[in-house]
């Protein structure tokens, strides 16, 4: 049994040093180390196999390691079946052509939001939206539709989980939320980031489950208040097409 729970840790310890790689793509030893809040000779053990088993490379100039191909080939078979944003591409190309702006998708994950999926913006301008990054849930406009749109039990537990802020577990929030819910989307303007602003809106699938938040963002020199209210409209109506195209 201790064998057994060593093992399982060994991985676990494994798969927290790829996952450094969702926020940069290249790192040294020593940054790895810190990131997994791990000794560097446990963090050169696992590098080691997984280097030998081609998971990550090491190069030899900068002493630095990125992932390695059998990534790639992991990733090659993906069934696109299997991600049902696939299918909602269109959708969001549609919308992004409409309004100009960068459309992404965002679920929940415990206390972070995760981009899903993304259509870039072709203005020279633009918001650029990377898939697989991770937010904190509690600001932005597609956090408030995750949160104004979840089950009951679900919010007033996020909302009195102890790592949620202080500062976002009063009335004045949950009336907030509450109009959210009413309106059917959500605005932020420099709320995350000084000169960023996003719209969002519930797309719920057919057995009316909320799937993801759809998010419109751009620069809030064009995403200003009153163009957002303005647009509101389409995004809400984007996002129930959405929905009747998830199964």
């Amino acid at each position: 049994m201790e064998e057994e729970k060593k093992t399982v840790r060994a991985v676990e310890r494994a798969l927290d040093i790829l996952l450094v790689f969702t926020t940069g793509s290249e790192w040294s030893l020593t940054e790895l180390a810190a990131k997994c809040g791990l000794h560097k000779s446990t963090v050169h053990r696992l590098l080691a196999t997984l280097e030998e088993r081609g998971f990550v490379m090491r190069d030899e100039a900068t002493e630095k390691y990125r992932l390695g191909l059998r990534i790639l080939e992991l990733s090659a078979h993906f069934a696109r079946a299997d991600d049902p944003t696939i299918g909602l591409i269109g959708e969001m190309e549609k919308l992004r052509d409409q309004l100009g702006e960068t459309v992404s998708l965002y679920i929940r994950d415990r206390l972070e939001r995760v981009r899903i999926q993304a259509v870039q913006s072709r203005q020279a301008i633009r918001r650029v939206a990377q898939v697989g990054v991770r937010l904190p849930l509690s600001v932005g406009a597609s956090s408030k539709v995750l949160l104004a749109f979840a089950d009951s039990d679900t919010r007033s537990a996020l909302l009195n989980d102890p790592a949620w802020p202080a500062g976002l577990r009063d009335a004045a929030y949950e009336r907030q939320l509450d109009e959210v819910a009413a309106e059917g989307y959500a605005t932020s303007f420099e709320e995350r980031e000084p000169g960023a602003a996003a719209i969002a809106a519930p797309i719920f699938g057919r057995s009316g489950k909320l799937f993801a938040a759809l998010a419109v963002s751009g620069p809030s020199n064009r995403l200003t208040p009153d163009v957002m209210s303005e647009r509101a409209p389409a995004i809400i109506g984007a996002a129930k097409r959405m929905g009747a195209l998830l199964d």
